[in-house]
Parts: C-alpha cells; sequence; structure tokens
C-alpha cells in the first residue's frame, strides 16, 4: 500500500511497483489507508510524513497500536531527512525510513527485505 496526499507520488510508486510484480493498493491519506487496511490488510505500508487531515506518524501510530495490525510494516516516506524525523519515526513504530524522491531500486529493495521475511512465517 502507498499512503501519499500526492497523486503523483502514489502513481509513480504504483508503477515501479508494479512492474516488479507487485499488487499496490494506494491510499490519499491516513484515514483512507486505514479503512483500506480494515478491508484488506496489505504486506507492507508506504506512508508520507506530510499528510493533511491525519500525517504519517499518526498513522503509523495507530497501525502499529492494533494488535491486529501491528506487525504489518511501515515505511515513512519524506523530503525531510532529518536525525530528528527519523527517531519520531521509530518512535511511532515505522520499520524504515525512505527518502524522496525514491528510485524503483530503492522501493523494491525495501520491500524484499521487509516482506520476503516473513513469507510462510506467519
Amino acid at each position: 500500500m502507498v499512503v501519499d496526499d500526492s497523486r503523483t507520488i502514489r502513481s509513480t510508486a504504483e508503477t515501479l511497483l508494479g512492474k516488479e510484480g507487485f499488487s499496490v493498493v494506494t491510499a490519499e491519506d491516513g484515514f483512507d489507508a486505514l479503512a483500506k487496511i480494515a478491508e484488506t490488510p496489505p504486506d507492507i505500508v508506504f506512508v508520507d510524513i506530510m499528510m493533511p487531515r491525519l500525517d504519517g506518524y499518526q498513522t503509523c501510530t495507530l497501525i502499529k497500536s492494533n494488535p491486529k495490525y501491528r506487525k504489518i510494516p511501515v515505511i515513512l516516506l519524506s523530503s525531510r531527512d532529518g536525525v530528528f524525523d527519523r527517531a519520531r519515526g521509530k518512535l511511532a513504530g515505522s520499520e524504515h525510513y525512505l527518502g524522496k524522491p525514491f528510485s524503483r531500486d530503492e522501493l523494491v529493495e525495501v520491500v524484499r527485505r521487509h516482506v520476503a521475511p516473513q513469507a510462510g512465517g506467519d
């Protein structure tokens, strides 16, 4: 799942991951993402930090506070690359922090690192 208020970012990530054979669901904001996660939990969630209504930190915290979804890896996306942002992401429960703009290789590597080890494990 890719959660970002930017249609361009959602579309880019969906295209890049789709070309690698991954099925991608997109969401415009944290509320949209939480509703879709409740319907069909994804294997991984990429979420933008800076979004209106419910930001990436809040979205991550809500996912991680629910026992049913807490094992879903949450990857924070941001054009800000500060130590504070990374630390706040860890406190929210994120597994990884990926700067924007990101490359196809970065996206795929993160998916493989966080999803592949879980295959057949749970």
